[in-house]
């Protein structure tokens, strides 16, 4: 039977087991393995170098490494709450100490500099406030999970404003390129006072209404000393616009009461 089928399929070619190879074909792939592998590499390699010039170049301008802003101390933390919560008790400069380092400009640490921004205290503030407010709560009978993350909703709304303020005010005044964690630093210094306004409120209504004026009026103070640091310190033409400037200034100081008083006012 097998002998009879491969008889009558004498006549028909089989394939080869081993085909040979092409010589044409694999000279035509291995140049163009060797173009993608070299022109299509080092054009992506070009890409890469020149999209990393330009975060670095561009995006570190408006953010900054976040290490930088928790590097504290305890004697950092208890100076700048004195700073924060007494800025007309602080007699020394507002200015910042820079570190040149690589050719760029740069600015020492938190740790080393008690005018440099932070966000230790300003996380450990707002953790403060909220936590205060759901001890309020409770003793007001409105305390749920539900309220509580109405609170905590509302003091981040709160925090965003005060960023959004200042981000507009330093636009007005043309200076825009000050890093966005510096200016999240700088606002959520607010709720330093306003924890110990809340604080106070869980024990006297009346001491809560004498210390919220007080701690806007210090909050306000600082940021106007800190805004007009990095006015004199990126914009060359403030003295053009002196009174432009002062009234803006006024205004953000202002702007205080309200935000602190709308925050104050847990379980509203």
């Amino acid at each position: 039977m097998y002998d009879n089928l491969g008889a009558s399929q004498v006549g028909m070619q089989r394939p080869p087991l081993n085909p040979q190879p092409n010589p044409f074909g694999n000279a035509f792939y291995g140049a163009g393995s060797g173009l993608i592998r070299g022109g299509l590499g080092a054009y992506g390699e070009r890409i890469l170098g020149s999209g990393s010039d330009y975060v670095e170049s561009n995006i570190s301008k408006y953010f900054s490494d976040p290490q930088y802003y928790f590097q504290v101390n305890d004697q950092y933390v208890r100076n700048k709450l004195k700073v924060i919560l007494f800025p007309f008790l602080h007699r020394g400069h507002w200015t910042r100490i820079t570190d040149p380092v690589g050719g760029r400009l740069s600015y020492k640490p938190p740790i080393y500099d008690i005018n440099a921004p932070d966000l230790y205290i300003p996380f450990m503030s707002f953790g403060t406030y909220v936590v205060l407010a759901g001890f309020s709560l409770g003793l007001l009978g409105k305390f749920s999970p539900e309220t509580l993350s109405l609170q905590f909703t509302k003091g981040l709304l709160g925090w965003f404003l005060q960023v959004a303020l200042l981000k507009v005010l330093l636009y007005s005044l043309g200076s825009g390129e000050a890093p966005l964690l510096d200016i999240v630093a700088y606002a959520g210094y607010a709720f330093t006072g306003m924890s110990l306004a809340v604080l106070a409120g869980i024990f006297s209504s009346i001491t809560y209404y004498i210390l919220m004026p007080w701690f806007c009026i210090c909050m306000g103070i600082f940021l106007v000393k800190t805004m007009k640091r990095v006015l004199f310190a990126e914009v060359r033409s403030y003295e053009k616009h002196s009174s432009r400037h002062h009234y803006l200034l006024l205004f953000m100081a202002v702007a205080q009461f309200p935000l602190f008083f709308w925050l104050g006012n847990v379980g509203s």
